[in-house]
């Protein structure tokens, strides 16, 4: 069996038109998101992919300015069985969400998950979070993606490479340099940049990691095939 697995930072700024008019077309089997915001009608992600049969479970990671509540979320047009929310560290306070995904007779572990944005600077914070990861990650059948906040070279990376497959090793940019707002962060440097990442248990077989040029979010959306 052939999944495709998506993830995509979808800003809570973002323009909820193209974004959802992308997602519906991606076709996707199992859908990682983060900065999904929930408590407003116009951007009811979670209602609108419920339309094309997707379960869903989302986390909610935080309270914004204007009252609505930010969260990661897992999308899956399999049965989600179980699920579950780790919080990853109490100050500057983030979270991965777990869905066990029942496809055909396998069962996937799926981990969606969006780190503290530094500036891509090396931070303590950052790596306790991607620490408290690495303890919960089961050893097979396991897929992490998200907005890792993170460049290749980064300790946070490096972590994860050492315990999972990073599916793309190519430096791939995934950043909108048009829409990401990151004053202290050099408009050349962000537009090869690599924050998003898909990270599989060594014992899966994956290809075709892409990357789409979608507007609508400060992040582009990646993807990748599986075979189970």
């Amino acid at each position: 069996m052939q999944l495709k697995i998506l993830s995509w930072n979808i800003w809570y700024h973002g323009n909820f038109a193209p974004i959802a008019a992308f997602l519906k077309a991606s076709d996707a089997d199992i859908i990682g998101l983060q900065e999904l915001v929930l408590d407003d009608p116009e951007r009811d992600t979670v209602g609108y992919l419920k339309k094309f049969g997707y379960d869903a479970v989302c986390a909610p990671v935080k309270k914004l300015e204007d009252g609505r509540t930010m969260c990661n979320a897992i999308f899956s047009k399999h049965k989600i069985i179980a699920r579950e929310t780790f919080i990853l560290s109490e100050a500057k306070s983030r979270n991965a969400v777990r869905a066990d995904i029942q496809a055909g007779e396998t069962t996937l572990h799926v981990f969606s998950t969006h780190l503290l944005h530094t500036d891509q600077k090396p931070s303590a914070i950052q790596d306790e979070q991607v620490d408290n990861l690495i303890k919960v990650l089961p050893s097979d059948h396991t897929i992490v993606m998200g907005d890792f906040n993170a460049t290749p070279d980064s300790s946070v990376i490096q972590k994860m490479r050492a315990v999972m497959e990073d599916t793309e090793l190519r430096l791939v940019p995934t950043l909108n340099a048009d829409l990401f707002d990151c004053p202290e962060c050099d408009a050349k440097s962000i537009a090869s940049t690599r924050l998003d990442y898909i990270f599989t248990s060594k014992d899966m077989k994956t290809s075709t990691f892409k990357v789409e040029h979608e507007n609508g979010s400060d992040h582009f959306p990646v993807s990748i095939l599986i075979e189970i």
